[in-house]
Protein backbone atom coordinates (compact mmCIF):
# COMPACT_ATOMS: atom_id res chain seq x y z
CA UNK A 1 0.00 0.00 0.00
CA UNK A 2 3.09 2.02 0.66
CA UNK A 3 4.10 1.60 -2.56
CA UNK A 4 0.73 2.47 -3.68
CA UNK A 5 0.40 5.90 -2.89
CA UNK A 6 4.64 6.52 -3.12
CA UNK A 7 3.42 5.84 -7.18
CA UNK A 8 0.32 7.46 -7.21
CA UNK A 9 1.96 10.83 -5.66
CA UNK A 10 4.02 10.62 -8.23
CA UNK A 11 1.75 10.48 -11.13
CA UNK A 12 0.11 13.44 -9.79
CA UNK A 13 3.81 15.31 -10.16
CA UNK A 14 3.89 13.89 -13.77
CA UNK A 15 0.86 14.59 -14.72
CA UNK A 16 1.25 18.67 -13.29
CA UNK A 17 4.68 18.80 -14.29
CA UNK A 18 3.77 18.50 -17.98
CA UNK A 19 2.59 21.80 -19.55
CA UNK A 20 1.37 19.88 -22.76
CA UNK A 21 -1.16 17.84 -20.52
CA UNK A 22 -1.82 20.60 -18.45
CA UNK A 23 -2.52 23.00 -21.01
CA UNK A 24 -4.66 20.31 -22.93
CA UNK A 25 -6.71 19.01 -20.03
CA UNK A 26 -7.36 22.27 -18.01
CA UNK A 27 -7.14 24.99 -20.27
CA UNK A 28 -8.63 23.41 -23.86
CA UNK A 29 -11.82 22.42 -22.13
CA UNK A 30 -12.54 25.95 -20.86
CA UNK A 31 -11.24 27.40 -24.32
CA UNK A 32 -13.92 25.34 -26.20
CA UNK A 33 -16.50 25.61 -23.61
CA UNK A 34 -16.01 29.46 -23.76
CA UNK A 35 -15.88 29.64 -27.40
CA UNK A 36 -18.71 27.50 -28.12
CA UNK A 37 -21.04 29.31 -25.42
CA UNK A 38 -20.00 32.17 -27.25
CA UNK A 39 -20.45 31.06 -30.94
CA UNK A 40 -24.41 29.50 -29.42
CA UNK A 41 -24.89 32.28 -27.50
CA UNK A 42 -28.14 33.62 -29.53
CA UNK A 43 -29.78 29.95 -29.74
CA UNK A 44 -31.86 30.75 -32.59
CA UNK A 45 -30.72 32.07 -36.09
CA UNK A 46 -32.39 35.26 -36.89
CA UNK A 47 -32.64 38.00 -39.33
CA UNK A 48 -31.42 35.16 -42.10
CA UNK A 49 -31.30 37.10 -45.80
CA UNK A 50 -34.30 36.01 -47.85
CA UNK A 51 -34.73 37.20 -51.33
CA UNK A 52 -38.42 38.67 -52.40
CA UNK A 53 -38.59 39.36 -56.26
CA UNK A 54 -41.60 41.04 -56.28
CA UNK A 55 -42.80 40.75 -60.31
CA UNK A 56 -45.87 42.35 -59.55
CA UNK A 57 -45.85 45.23 -57.70
CA UNK A 58 -49.22 45.88 -56.08
CA UNK A 59 -51.24 46.59 -52.72
CA UNK A 60 -51.52 42.46 -51.94
CA UNK A 61 -48.00 41.99 -53.18
CA UNK A 62 -46.91 44.78 -51.23
CA UNK A 63 -48.82 43.51 -48.14
CA UNK A 64 -47.23 40.07 -48.54
CA UNK A 65 -43.94 41.56 -48.48
CA UNK A 66 -44.51 43.59 -45.26
CA UNK A 67 -45.79 40.67 -43.24
CA UNK A 68 -42.68 39.11 -44.19
CA UNK A 69 -40.38 41.65 -42.84
CA UNK A 70 -42.23 41.36 -39.82
CA UNK A 71 -41.11 38.11 -39.00
CA UNK A 72 -38.07 38.50 -37.02
CA UNK A 73 -36.68 34.98 -38.30
CA UNK A 74 -35.53 36.28 -41.95
CA UNK A 75 -34.61 39.76 -43.21
CA UNK A 76 -36.20 40.81 -46.15
CA UNK A 77 -34.10 42.11 -49.23
CA UNK A 78 -36.52 43.04 -51.43
CA UNK A 79 -36.38 43.30 -55.70
CA UNK A 80 -38.61 44.85 -57.89
CA UNK A 81 -37.25 44.22 -60.68
CA UNK A 82 -35.74 40.38 -61.64
CA UNK A 83 -31.71 40.30 -61.04
CA UNK A 84 -29.87 39.30 -64.07
CA UNK A 85 -28.61 36.00 -62.07
CA UNK A 86 -30.86 34.98 -58.93
CA UNK A 87 -28.51 32.38 -57.77
CA UNK A 88 -25.79 34.70 -58.03
CA UNK A 89 -27.73 37.46 -56.03
CA UNK A 90 -28.62 34.18 -53.62
CA UNK A 91 -24.50 33.65 -53.11
CA UNK A 92 -23.67 37.49 -52.78
CA UNK A 93 -26.06 38.15 -49.85
CA UNK A 94 -25.73 34.23 -48.40
CA UNK A 95 -29.58 33.72 -48.54
CA UNK A 96 -31.48 31.14 -47.68
CA UNK A 97 -34.32 31.14 -49.71
CA UNK A 98 -35.74 33.28 -52.68
CA UNK A 99 -39.49 34.09 -52.63
CA UNK A 100 -40.85 34.91 -56.09
CA UNK A 101 -44.07 36.56 -56.44
CA UNK A 102 -45.51 36.41 -60.21
CA UNK A 103 -47.07 39.20 -62.10
CA UNK A 104 -50.30 39.57 -61.82
CA UNK A 105 -50.77 38.52 -58.62
CA UNK A 106 -53.07 40.16 -57.16
CA UNK A 107 -55.65 40.36 -60.64
CA UNK A 108 -55.05 36.62 -59.94
CA UNK A 109 -56.16 36.02 -56.74
CA UNK A 110 -59.04 38.23 -57.57
CA UNK A 111 -60.10 36.40 -60.16
CA UNK A 112 -60.06 33.37 -58.24
CA UNK A 113 -57.30 31.67 -60.69
CA UNK A 114 -55.09 30.52 -57.68
CA UNK A 115 -52.19 31.61 -58.38
CA UNK A 116 -48.49 29.72 -57.77
CA UNK A 117 -45.73 31.33 -55.87
CA UNK A 118 -42.68 29.86 -56.01
CA UNK A 119 -40.18 29.73 -52.60
CA UNK A 120 -36.95 28.60 -53.44
CA UNK A 121 -34.92 27.01 -50.65
CA UNK A 122 -30.66 27.20 -50.49
CA UNK A 123 -29.89 24.08 -48.83
CA UNK A 124 -26.29 24.43 -49.42
CA UNK A 125 -26.52 25.33 -45.22
CA UNK A 126 -29.31 22.68 -43.58
CA UNK A 127 -29.65 24.83 -40.90
CA UNK A 128 -30.59 28.10 -42.26
CA UNK A 129 -32.21 26.64 -44.79
CA UNK A 130 -34.77 24.81 -42.35
CA UNK A 131 -34.98 28.12 -39.92
CA UNK A 132 -35.73 30.54 -43.30
CA UNK A 133 -38.42 27.45 -44.66
CA UNK A 134 -40.67 27.51 -41.03
CA UNK A 135 -40.62 31.17 -41.05
CA UNK A 136 -41.59 31.69 -44.50
CA UNK A 137 -44.51 28.38 -44.49
CA UNK A 138 -45.56 30.70 -41.51
CA UNK A 139 -45.82 34.10 -43.08
CA UNK A 140 -47.66 32.93 -46.41
CA UNK A 141 -50.06 30.46 -45.08
CA UNK A 142 -50.84 33.29 -42.44
CA UNK A 143 -50.93 35.21 -45.84
CA UNK A 144 -53.07 33.04 -47.73
CA UNK A 145 -55.63 31.80 -45.09
CA UNK A 146 -56.43 35.96 -44.61
CA UNK A 147 -56.76 36.17 -48.47
CA UNK A 148 -59.24 33.29 -48.44
CA UNK A 149 -61.25 34.38 -45.35
CA UNK A 150 -61.37 38.15 -46.97
CA UNK A 151 -62.45 36.82 -50.17
CA UNK A 152 -65.87 34.95 -48.36
CA UNK A 153 -66.82 37.87 -46.11
CA UNK A 154 -66.90 39.63 -49.65
CA UNK A 155 -69.03 37.55 -50.55
CA UNK A 156 -71.27 37.92 -47.96
CA UNK A 157 -70.35 35.41 -45.87
CA UNK A 158 -70.13 36.54 -41.70
CA UNK A 159 -66.08 36.72 -40.30
CA UNK A 160 -66.80 33.71 -38.10
CA UNK A 161 -68.14 31.17 -40.28
CA UNK A 162 -65.63 32.34 -43.20
CA UNK A 163 -62.84 30.99 -40.84
CA UNK A 164 -64.88 27.47 -40.80
CA UNK A 165 -65.35 27.48 -44.54
CA UNK A 166 -61.51 28.05 -45.31
CA UNK A 167 -60.61 26.05 -42.49
CA UNK A 168 -63.13 22.95 -41.71
CA UNK A 169 -60.98 21.40 -38.76
CA UNK A 170 -58.15 23.49 -36.52
CA UNK A 171 -54.78 21.21 -35.91
CA UNK A 172 -52.89 22.27 -32.78
CA UNK A 173 -49.40 21.87 -33.29
CA UNK A 174 -47.69 21.96 -29.91
CA UNK A 175 -43.69 21.17 -29.60
CA UNK A 176 -41.63 19.15 -26.68
CA UNK A 177 -38.38 19.37 -25.80
CA UNK A 178 -36.61 22.46 -26.23
CA UNK A 179 -39.43 24.18 -27.62
CA UNK A 180 -37.58 27.18 -28.54
CA UNK A 181 -35.65 25.53 -30.65
CA UNK A 182 -32.35 27.01 -28.67
CA UNK A 183 -29.61 25.96 -30.80
CA UNK A 184 -27.15 26.70 -27.83
CA UNK A 185 -28.87 24.62 -25.14
CA UNK A 186 -28.99 21.51 -27.65
CA UNK A 187 -25.43 21.81 -29.24
CA UNK A 188 -23.61 23.10 -26.31
CA UNK A 189 -23.68 20.81 -23.67
CA UNK A 190 -23.15 17.77 -25.76
CA UNK A 191 -19.83 19.30 -27.09
CA UNK A 192 -18.66 19.83 -23.90
CA UNK A 193 -19.01 16.03 -23.50
CA UNK A 194 -16.85 15.61 -26.64
CA UNK A 195 -14.24 17.99 -25.17
CA UNK A 196 -14.00 16.14 -22.52
CA UNK A 197 -13.75 12.70 -24.04
CA UNK A 198 -11.02 14.18 -26.23
CA UNK A 199 -8.88 15.49 -23.27
CA UNK A 200 -9.57 12.68 -21.41
CA UNK A 201 -8.29 10.05 -24.34
CA UNK A 202 -5.40 12.68 -25.09
CA UNK A 203 -4.33 11.95 -21.37
CA UNK A 204 -4.72 8.84 -21.32
CA UNK A 205 -2.86 8.10 -24.65
CA UNK A 206 0.71 8.99 -22.96
CA UNK A 207 -0.17 7.16 -19.47
CA UNK A 208 1.54 3.89 -19.66
CA UNK A 209 3.16 4.70 -23.52
CA UNK A 210 5.36 7.04 -22.08
CA UNK A 211 6.94 5.18 -19.31
CA UNK A 212 7.47 2.26 -21.58
CA UNK A 213 8.99 4.09 -24.24
CA UNK A 214 11.07 6.18 -21.56
CA UNK A 215 12.07 2.61 -19.57
CA UNK A 216 10.75 4.83 -16.36
CA UNK A 217 8.31 1.58 -15.86
CA UNK A 218 10.41 -1.05 -15.39
CA UNK A 219 12.48 0.82 -12.64
CA UNK A 220 9.55 2.42 -11.01
CA UNK A 221 6.79 -0.20 -10.92
CA UNK A 222 9.36 -2.79 -10.03
CA UNK A 223 7.47 -3.90 -6.49
CA UNK A 224 4.25 -3.45 -8.57
CA UNK A 225 5.03 -6.14 -10.69
CA UNK A 226 1.96 -8.69 -9.64
CA UNK A 227 -0.49 -5.88 -8.96
CA UNK A 228 -1.49 -4.63 -12.71
CA UNK A 229 -5.22 -3.59 -11.49
CA UNK A 230 -3.58 -1.30 -8.97
CA UNK A 231 -1.01 -0.15 -11.85
CA UNK A 232 -4.54 0.86 -13.62
CA UNK A 233 -5.63 2.80 -11.10
CA UNK A 234 -2.48 5.27 -10.36
CA UNK A 235 -2.64 5.70 -13.76
CA UNK A 236 -6.38 6.73 -13.60
CA UNK A 237 -7.17 8.49 -10.56
CA UNK A 238 -5.31 11.67 -11.48
CA UNK A 239 -7.02 11.89 -14.60
CA UNK A 240 -11.00 11.44 -12.48
CA UNK A 241 -9.61 13.78 -9.66
CA UNK A 242 -9.11 16.48 -12.08
CA UNK A 243 -12.16 15.94 -14.05
CA UNK A 244 -14.31 16.61 -11.14
CA UNK A 245 -12.79 19.91 -11.49
CA UNK A 246 -13.68 20.00 -15.58
CA UNK A 247 -16.86 19.29 -14.70
CA UNK A 248 -17.08 22.10 -11.91
CA UNK A 249 -16.00 24.29 -14.42
CA UNK A 250 -18.55 23.57 -16.67
CA UNK A 251 -21.37 23.45 -14.16
CA UNK A 252 -20.46 27.18 -13.81
CA UNK A 253 -20.71 27.65 -17.68
CA UNK A 254 -23.75 26.55 -17.01
CA UNK A 255 -24.53 29.50 -14.74
CA UNK A 256 -23.26 32.02 -17.18
CA UNK A 257 -24.81 31.38 -20.19
CA UNK A 258 -28.19 30.09 -18.90
CA UNK A 259 -27.91 27.10 -20.20
CA UNK A 260 -30.38 24.57 -18.09
CA UNK A 261 -28.90 21.57 -15.88
CA UNK A 262 -29.85 18.15 -16.33
CA UNK A 263 -33.07 16.58 -14.85
CA UNK A 264 -32.18 13.76 -11.83
CA UNK A 265 -28.61 15.53 -10.79
CA UNK A 266 -27.53 12.25 -8.35
CA UNK A 267 -28.15 10.19 -11.69
CA UNK A 268 -26.27 12.64 -13.86
CA UNK A 269 -23.10 12.92 -11.90
CA UNK A 270 -23.67 8.68 -11.29
CA UNK A 271 -23.86 8.97 -15.45
CA UNK A 272 -20.61 11.47 -15.76
CA UNK A 273 -18.71 9.29 -13.36
CA UNK A 274 -19.34 6.34 -15.55
CA UNK A 275 -18.18 8.26 -18.41
CA UNK A 276 -15.14 9.79 -17.20
CA UNK A 277 -14.39 5.83 -15.69
CA UNK A 278 -15.14 4.29 -19.19
CA UNK A 279 -13.51 6.80 -21.33
CA UNK A 280 -10.17 6.39 -19.09
CA UNK A 281 -9.78 2.72 -19.44
CA UNK A 282 -10.43 2.90 -22.97
CA UNK A 283 -7.36 5.23 -23.03
CA UNK A 284 -5.26 2.94 -20.50
CA UNK A 285 -5.96 -0.15 -22.81
CA UNK A 286 -5.29 1.75 -25.90
CA UNK A 287 -1.97 2.99 -23.93
CA UNK A 288 -1.10 -0.45 -22.85
CA UNK A 289 -1.46 -1.83 -26.38
CA UNK A 290 1.01 0.85 -28.44
CA UNK A 291 4.00 1.30 -26.53
CA UNK A 292 4.48 4.35 -28.68
CA UNK A 293 2.85 7.31 -27.29
CA UNK A 294 3.31 9.18 -30.59
CA UNK A 295 0.80 6.61 -32.21
CA UNK A 296 -1.27 5.63 -29.39
CA UNK A 297 -1.92 9.28 -29.20
CA UNK A 298 -3.13 9.67 -32.94
CA UNK A 299 -5.06 5.57 -32.32
CA UNK A 300 -7.15 7.61 -30.10
CA UNK A 301 -7.71 10.61 -31.92
CA UNK A 302 -8.82 8.70 -34.83
CA UNK A 303 -11.15 7.25 -32.59
CA UNK A 304 -12.00 10.07 -30.88
CA UNK A 305 -12.92 12.74 -33.69
CA UNK A 306 -16.15 10.98 -35.37
CA UNK A 307 -17.33 10.06 -32.02
CA UNK A 308 -20.17 12.81 -31.85
CA UNK A 309 -20.95 12.28 -35.85
CA UNK A 310 -21.76 8.63 -35.02
CA UNK A 311 -22.89 9.25 -31.59
CA UNK A 312 -26.91 9.25 -32.73
CA UNK A 313 -27.34 12.78 -31.22
CA UNK A 314 -27.78 14.98 -34.27
CA UNK A 315 -28.44 11.88 -36.46
CA UNK A 316 -30.41 8.63 -35.40
CA UNK A 317 -28.04 5.99 -35.06
CA UNK A 318 -30.80 3.33 -36.63
CA UNK A 319 -30.19 5.06 -40.09
CA UNK A 320 -26.29 4.10 -40.25
CA UNK A 321 -25.32 1.27 -41.68
CA UNK A 322 -24.47 -2.02 -38.70
CA UNK A 323 -21.00 -1.69 -39.13
CA UNK A 324 -20.97 1.75 -37.90
CA UNK A 325 -23.39 1.45 -35.55
CA UNK A 326 -21.19 -1.14 -33.94
CA UNK A 327 -17.83 1.34 -33.84
CA UNK A 328 -20.44 3.83 -32.17
CA UNK A 329 -21.75 1.75 -29.47
CA UNK A 330 -18.14 0.85 -28.47
CA UNK A 331 -17.30 4.45 -27.78
CA UNK A 332 -18.33 5.90 -24.41
CA UNK A 333 -19.21 9.29 -25.63
CA UNK A 334 -22.72 7.39 -27.65
CA UNK A 335 -24.57 6.13 -24.55
CA UNK A 336 -23.17 8.79 -22.52
CA UNK A 337 -24.79 11.38 -25.09
CA UNK A 338 -28.13 9.74 -25.58
CA UNK A 339 -28.76 9.39 -21.87
CA UNK A 340 -27.77 13.07 -21.75
CA UNK A 341 -30.57 14.35 -24.15
CA UNK A 342 -33.37 12.63 -21.71
CA UNK A 343 -31.84 14.06 -18.83
CA UNK A 344 -30.77 18.00 -20.13
CA UNK A 345 -33.22 18.24 -23.53
CA UNK A 346 -36.23 15.76 -23.24
CA UNK A 347 -36.54 16.07 -19.22
CA UNK A 348 -37.53 12.57 -19.33
CA UNK A 349 -37.67 10.43 -16.46
CA UNK A 350 -34.48 9.14 -14.91
CA UNK A 351 -35.38 5.13 -15.00
CA UNK A 352 -35.30 6.30 -19.33
CA UNK A 353 -31.37 6.37 -18.93
CA UNK A 354 -30.98 3.33 -17.14
CA UNK A 355 -30.44 1.25 -20.15
CA UNK A 356 -27.45 3.59 -21.59
CA UNK A 357 -26.53 3.54 -17.96
CA UNK A 358 -26.26 -0.26 -18.19
CA UNK A 359 -24.40 0.28 -21.31
CA UNK A 360 -21.44 2.40 -20.00
CA UNK A 361 -20.99 0.49 -17.34
CA UNK A 362 -20.07 -2.72 -19.54
CA UNK A 363 -18.11 -0.79 -20.98
CA UNK A 364 -16.22 0.33 -18.05
CA UNK A 365 -15.95 -2.99 -17.04
CA UNK A 366 -15.00 -4.63 -20.50
CA UNK A 367 -12.21 -1.75 -21.22
CA UNK A 368 -10.83 -2.52 -17.73
CA UNK A 369 -10.87 -5.68 -18.24
CA UNK A 370 -8.71 -5.65 -21.34
CA UNK A 371 -6.53 -3.27 -20.06
CA UNK A 372 -5.83 -5.54 -16.83
CA UNK A 373 -5.33 -8.60 -19.22
CA UNK A 374 -3.28 -5.91 -21.95
CA UNK A 375 -0.98 -4.81 -18.16
CA UNK A 376 -0.69 -8.45 -16.92
CA UNK A 377 1.11 -9.87 -20.18
CA UNK A 378 3.07 -6.47 -20.28
CA UNK A 379 4.34 -6.67 -16.72
CA UNK A 380 5.42 -10.09 -17.11
CA UNK A 381 7.13 -9.73 -20.56
CA UNK A 382 9.02 -6.77 -18.71
CA UNK A 383 9.78 -8.15 -15.64
CA UNK A 384 10.38 -12.15 -15.99
CA UNK A 385 14.17 -11.28 -16.19
CA UNK A 386 14.64 -8.88 -14.40
CA UNK A 387 16.11 -9.28 -10.62
CA UNK A 388 15.89 -7.28 -7.46
CA UNK A 389 19.45 -6.70 -7.21
CA UNK A 390 19.25 -5.15 -10.93
CA UNK A 391 17.18 -2.69 -9.94
CA UNK A 392 18.60 -2.00 -6.83
CA UNK A 393 22.06 -1.37 -8.42
CA UNK A 394 20.58 1.12 -11.07
CA UNK A 395 19.16 3.19 -8.44
CA UNK A 396 21.94 3.30 -6.72
CA UNK A 397 24.06 4.37 -9.29
CA UNK A 398 22.20 7.01 -9.91
CA UNK A 399 22.17 8.12 -6.88
CA UNK A 400 26.08 8.12 -7.17
CA UNK A 401 25.86 10.15 -10.73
Amino acid sequence: MKEFFRLLQREFKLFTGNSTLRTVFFLAPVFYATLLGFVYKSGKVENTPVLVIDRDNTPLSNQLTEMLEDNKSIKVIRYLQEPFSIKDEVIKHEAAAVVIIPSKFEASILQKKYPELNVYVNTGNVLTANFASKALQLTIGTFSAGVSIKALQKAGMPATRAATQYEPFKANYITLFNTTGNYLIFMWPAMLAVVLQQVILLAMAVSFAAEFQGGTFIKEYFKMKRRAFPTMLIKVIPIWVFSILIVGVYYFMHMIFKVPMPEGILNFILLTAVFVGSASFLGVFISILIPDALKATQILMVIASPAFIISGFTWPLNAMPAFVQFIANIIPLTPFLQAFKILLIQKGSVELTFPYLKHLGILLIVYAFLGWIALKIKMWLMFRYIKPNEISNENSSEKVD
